[in-house]
């Protein structure tokens, strides 16, 4: 097949080639930080869904032969027009969002479900060479690090000799956790805090949910706080900013999982890990247009095809427990970082950083009370509004 190519490659990892082989081979994990664009004219997206993609309504059509529901479709016209998507949502009239793992909308590759290893201490040679490679291929000028002092932000920060960014309003968890963190490993001076106000949300709000192309509270809040670190980090020159995206996810760090409760519908911790990876690509692409807003280039090593691998073949003592979570990051960074860092328990961003609980004060001080239905999402649309008035 003939046709343009334009691909982007998350953490600039990847060839057109190499796309081309896995359409052939049906390969979900053939060695890149995800893609999205046009190869050979047909619209493509990886299986995680690393790279964000949409494509204008009008250039699709329902596709009643697919398992998927009312959410399947494939193009209606090919090649696909360089005018019909875009990997921004602001760029397109009324976008839809291309499914992760499909060409052209159609479904082409699924994560592999291999059996649990049984060499645990394999799986994590083979997953300490994959991360520390992923990310010390990104050491030089202009990288930065988000760094919020917990064991995935600070076992990235141990292979790459880059500045790392903080940000929170004064009493935040994420500024104390960090700069004890920096202390622990002796990076003090490499450690660039920058303590938020009210103003700094309120001026970000309308930059992020456009960007972003959503309102509700939990996702602007979550894009808010990694737009601010972000654009911290892009006020010092930097052009690439390494994040921990996916670790919890991979890695088992959320209770539900060990829990297996009503939350999930999986009845093993392997099979909840698969499912919350299924919620990857929406959140991902929410966070790399945060980070794209401000004009840096994210870099996601445990999200690159090398770690997922070796990650989904874990057995089930790596992941953990629900009291003691991720536990091959942590086993990991027990022999590179101190004690008190390999154990630190986090906190979600948008609630480690405060931005959440300082986007709900905007919302009532502007008249939103918390009686009022969605009163976080009524004020983001209002700012929006208020936006398009100007």
């Amino acid at each position: 097949m003939t046709g343009p190519t334009d691909l982007t490659f998350g953490s600039d990892h990847g060839t057109s080639q190499v796309v081309r082989r896995a359409i052939e081979t049906g390969e979900a994990l053939p060695g890149t930080g995800g893609f999205a664009g046009v190869v050979d004219g047909r619209l493509v997206r990886d299986v995680l869904g690393r790279v964000p993609l949409f494509v204008e309504s009008s250039a699709v059509e329902p596709d009643d032969t697919s398992d998927a529901g009312d959410r399947a479709w494939h193009l209606s016209k090919h090649p696909v027009e360089q005018a019909d998507w875009s990997h921004r949502p602001a760029s397109l009239s009324e976008p839809v969002s291309v499914p992760a793992g499909t060409v052209d909308g159609r479904p082409t590759w699924s994560l592999p479900d291999p059996d649990p290893a049984t060499d645990a201490d394999r799986v994590l040679m083979e997953l300490d060479c994959a991360i520390r490679q992923r990310t010390r291929e990104h050491s030089g000028e202009n990288v930065g690090v988000a760094f919020s002092g917990g064991v995935d932000s600070a076992l990235l920060a141990a292979h790459v000799d880059a500045p790392l960014y903080v940000v929170g309003f004064p009493d935040s968890h994420d500024i104390e956790a960090a700069e004890a963190a920096a202390e622990a490993l002796g990076r003090t001076d490499d450690l660039h805090v920058t303590e938020l106000t009210l103003d700094d949300v309120e001026r970000a709000v309308p930059t992020v949910a456009a960007a972003i192309g959503r309102t509700n509270a939990m996702d602007v809040s979550i894009a808010t706080a990694v737009y601010l670190v972000a654009s911290a980090a892009a006020a010092e020159g930097v052009e690439s900013l390494v994040l921990g995206q996916g670790a919890d996810e991979l890695f088992g760090g959320y209770e539900k999982v060990h829990r297996l409760d009503h939350r999930v519908e999986a009845n093993t911790v392997a099979g909840a890990v698969r499912e919350l990876l299924a919620s990857l690509p929406d959140q991902l692409a929410r966070d790399v247009l945060a980070v794209g807003a401000a004009g840096v280039e994210p870099v996601v090593p445990y999200l690159t095809d090398e770690v997922v691998g070796p990650a989904l073949s874990m057995p089930t003592e790596l992941y953990g427990t629900e009291s003691a979570r991720k536990q091959a990051l942590r086993r990991l960074a027990r022999e590179q970082l101190p004690e008190s860092i390999a154990t630190r328990e986090k906190k979600a961003f948008q609630y480690g950083s405060l931005v959440s609980r300082e986007l709900d004060r905007l919302a009532r001080q502007a008249g939103f009370k918390r009686r009022m239905d969605d009163h976080v999402g009524q004020y983001i649309d209002s700012r929006l509004d208020g936006t398009s008035e100007d």
